[in-house]
């Protein structure tokens, strides 16, 4: 086998005397893809810091370093002169990487003169083709853009982009696809197996997808709590998992679908000929959809990133200004309603967003933020709320004992419980989820989406689950609703939809997520 570009034995990470990451060796080939799974805090980016010489203040790496055969030091300035020029890095989130106050052109040429020397003219040409290569629309207009202009899909391609200016032999892409619905996140990774292809280079695709990460790694490398528990050829580690943690991922991917209600139950939410068209948009976000939601029943709405799915949650919630058409709660028409009544109307829905950590203050310990709803609608004095929040803690599979934590010393997982708790606290008839689970690893995906199915037919909740992930949709929702460009193009039975879809759309959506 030929010389590795980069090799690492007996990497270990700690903090302290505590071990984040046991003695870990890989070997990156030019022109192959090594996978490099686990679920969150299993060390898979702390890894990935290590490689590139990031890691952060306060932790202690070990191990041996090489180069195309050669040693090098960890942490010294050679090993520092590998990063843009031998190693690339795809960040996990490119909004957060790149700065918001520049144009992407500017960010993009600056690294480009700074890593090859280019003149600015030169910068400017070479930038615009690095665009055009990493099929972004439009290249030049592209270059005068900033940030938040841009798709999430978009965004990642910029980021690529960056990562390949310097023309590194090796690329890192740190969970490249974990906010992006099924086609996008396809579409991302195909691009990243065609560089590797066309241009040589190694890549280490770190994901908490194994299905996913399986259909382009040649090798994979399986990571639990910061040990290797398997590696081997991806097919062979496929058709027979050694390893029971293994063989969890890839069972935490395979969630059943919910059966069809029989009954037919009172019609709680209403939306008729809902339209919405955001400023200086080409077209409506929203086109003259209607939809139904009944007490108990779960409905998916499902479609890619800027569908409008997202949109028709917070016009259904009235959250949303300058929408069109009508929405009816229990009857009760939302938009006749003056703010004090609506207030009062709203302690009857439940909202968990996609972020946690974003939804959650920082500031509040955790028995605050579950009984902020009760405090903010009036019900019951400090100590009252405080019990509630302790039962609903449970109810979401946590102890009370955490009460008084902050939400920065919990997982993603356990963040996204404390949403739903807090979710509940006013004992609400609808939960509305908008992607709750759309950046969380394949069991604690799993695990929420048991949860919610399970308070869902405890307590006979109405939940609007907004999702681009079928296989969720499937296990939490009866009916399901697919959207695209601002329309609802297939509805019907979860499991009918799925099994036969009719639409077009439906089918690509379909298509584009790989078998566990």
């Amino acid at each position: 086998m030929s010389t590795p570009v980069i090799a690492v034995q007996e990497l270990a990470i700690a903090t302290g005397a505590k071990p984040l990451l046991e003695p870990l060796s890989l070997q990156l080939h030019a022109g192959d893809c090594l996978g490099l799974v686990g679920e969150s805090g299993s060390g898979k980016s702390v890894t990935a810091l290590a490689l590139l010489g990031l890691l952060p203040a306060g932790l202690r790496a070990d191990g041996q370093l090489s180069h195309a055969g050669s040693a090098v030091a960890l942490f010294s300035r050679e090993h520092a002169a590998l990063r843009g020029h031998v190693l690339g890095w795809v960040p996990q989130d490119p909004l957060a990487s790149l700065h918001p106050l520049r144009t992407v052109g500017a960010q993009l040429v600056e690294t480009l003169r700074v890593l090859r020397g280019l003149a600015r003219d030169v910068a400017r040409r070479e930038a615009e083709a690095l665009f055009a290569r990493v099929q972004l629309p439009e290249p030049a207009a592209a270059l005068q853009r900033y940030p938040h202009q841009f798709s999430g899909g978009q965004r990642q391609r910029i980021a690529i982009a960056i990562a390949l200016a310097a023309q590194p032999r090796v690329l890192i892409a740190d969970e490249p696809t974990s906010a992006l619905d099924a086609r996008i996140a396809r579409d991302i990774l195909d691009l990243l197996d065609a560089l590797r292809r066309e241009e040589g280079l190694a890549l280490l695709l770190i994901s908490h997808d194994l299905p996913l990460v399986g259909a382009y790694a040649q090798r994979l490398l399986v990571l639990q709590r910061g040990r290797v528990v398997e590696h081997g050829e991806t097919r062979a580690v496929f058709a027979a998992p050694a390893h029971a943690y293994t063989r969890e991922l890839l069972a935490a991917d395979r969630l059943e679908t919910l059966p069809a209600s029989n009954a037919t139950a009172p019609l709680l939410l209403r939306g008729e000929q809902l339209r919405v068209r955001y400023p200086r948009a080409p077209r409506d976000a929203l086109d003259g959809v209607s939809i139904d939601l009944h007490r108990g029943e779960g409905l998916a709405l499902v479609g890619e990133s800027g569908s409008g799915k997202s949109t028709l949650g917070r016009v259904l919630l009235r959250l949303l200004r300058g929408a069109h058409g009508q929405v009816r709660f229990d009857g009760i028409e939302l938009g006749s309603l003056d703010r004090k009544r609506l207030r009062a109307v709203r302690a009857r829905m439940g909202v968990v967003f996609q972020d946690p950590y974003a939804s959650l203050d920082p500031r509040l310990r955790i028995a605050e933020v579950i009984a902020e709803p009760l405090r903010i609608h009036g019900r019951g004095d400090p100590a009252t709320r405080r019990e509630r929040a302790a039962r609903l803690l449970e109810s979401v599979g946590l102890e009370a004992a955490m009460l008084d934590r902050y939400p920065h010393q919990f997982s993603g997982g356990q963040r996204q419980r404390i949403a739903i708790a807090r979710a509940l606290a006013t004992d609400p008839d609808l939960l509305v989820c908008d992607e709750a689970v759309s950046a969380l690893d394949a069991h604690h995906r799993a695990a929420i989406l048991a949860l919610l199915a399970q308070l869902k037919r405890e307590r006979g909740l109405a939940l609007l689950f907004v999702t681009h992930d079928l296989p969720a949709a499937a296990a939490v929702a009866e009916r399901i609703a697919v959207l695209e460009a601002g329309r609802i193009v297939e509805t019907g039975a979860t499991a009918q939809v799925l099994r036969a879809p009719q639409h077009a759309h439906t089918r690509a959506l379909l298509a584009a997520r790989p078998a566990a």
